[in-house]
């Protein structure tokens, strides 16, 4: 008891405000904890660019193509050896991510929800009031967790599992993607970020499961998921692009003013993510779509012979004898000639 009511104390939980949308101030105890646990207080943060790990564009560029290095240089070397299990890794790799994204999607949504219902939607996503100091600590932290997920790749390698071009792709491409957010300043990427966070937590959780053993209903929707969540993002980062190229170049066209971002990172973004919409869906197709098709053709050739069949044997049981067909009553009737 004594220790649930310092836990209580040191939470100070109260009515949820649009201040403390969760009842407790968790940027407060995430702040406090990694500045007792880690020496790392994130009240203190800012990014700048040389300063921090992988926060130029060259390190970040070699540690990318180091990856394709170590993924297609070891699927070769796997091909003598026999596949890795790693299975307590696997499952410590894919809860710990389903956990991090959990807690970064909790902590964007305490800061973006006093913005949102102060000042409004256009502001929170295209005004540079918006970037706050505590979102972009967020986004340095979230642009981190891109380069562990690139041990996702790692494990299917080791496994002998093969690597998909969507997945390759994906992977690299969406590391330097947050890289090109944070250098851009595009206030609108909260709106990627935190719907692909919502869609990591429900992925990885699903890939813990599935490496216990544990089948679930619901692992199409994994890919669903991620097809509405680039809609989303694309209906956002579209509208946000466009106000600011109209607005900058061509004032004369409808827009609603400036949004803040660079040129370079509204372009890459627009075209990063409406690849991703077009693969995803491709792999939707091939993998569910076509799979269902197949699945229930079979089924229906497996009915209909066993349909057949049952009523062969009826017919026979009954002392029926089959209606001979013409081919065969053309045949006896050439017999009998001869």
């Amino acid at each position: 008891m004594e220790y649930f009511a310092a836990v209580t104390e040191y939470l100070d939980p109260q009515i949820p405000t649009v201040d403390r949308p969760f009842g407790i101030h968790l940027w407060s105890v995430f702040s406090d904890v990694c500045t007792r646990f880690l020496g790392w207080n994130p009240d203190e943060f800012a990014f700048i660019q040389g300063g921090l790990l992988l926060s130029t564009l060259q390190p970040m560029i070699v540690t990318i193509i180091f990856y394709y290095v170590v993924i297609f240089g070891g699927r070769e070397l796997m091909k003598s050896s026999s596949p890795f299990k790693l299975t307590f890794l696997f499952r410590v790799h894919n809860l710990m991510l389903t956990f991090a994204s959990g807690l970064l999607l909790a902590l964007f949504f305490e800061q973006l929800f006093p913005i949102l219902y102060r000042d409004g939607l256009f502001y929170a996503i295209c005004n540079s009031g918006s970037w706050t100091q505590p979102m972009v600590t967020l986004y340095y932290l979230n642009y981190l967790t891109k380069f562990v997920e690139l041990l996702d790749t790692v494990f299917l390698v080791v496994k002998k599992k093969p690597l998909t071009f969507l997945h390759c792709y994906h992977h690299g491409a969406t590391a330097a993607l947050c890289y090109s957010q944070i250098v851009g300043h595009t206030s609108v990427s909260w709106v990627v970020i935190t719907l692909n966070l919502s869609v990591h937590v429900v992925m990885y959780f699903y890939y813990f499961l599935s490496s216990c053993g544990i089948r679930v209903w619901w692992k199409e929707w994994v890919t669903r998921l991620q097809i509405i969540q680039f809609i989303i993002d694309l209906g956002f980062v579209y509208f946000a692009s466009y106000t600011y190229f109209t607005s900058t170049y061509w004032p004369h066209l409808p827009n609603y003013g400036k949004c803040a971002g660079e040129e370079f990172a509204a372009l890459y973004g627009c075209g990063l993510l409406t690849s991703y919409l077009f693969l995803f869906i491709a792999f939707y197709i091939r993998v569910y779509a076509k799979g269902k098709a197949a699945s229930a053709a079979k089924r229906k050739a497996s009915a209909a012979a066993v349909s057949n069949g049952t009523n062969e044997k009826t017919a026979v049981s009954n002392g029926k004898k089959s209606e001979p067909t013409p081919v065969k009553a053309a045949k006896k009737s050439s017999s009998k000639k001869i």
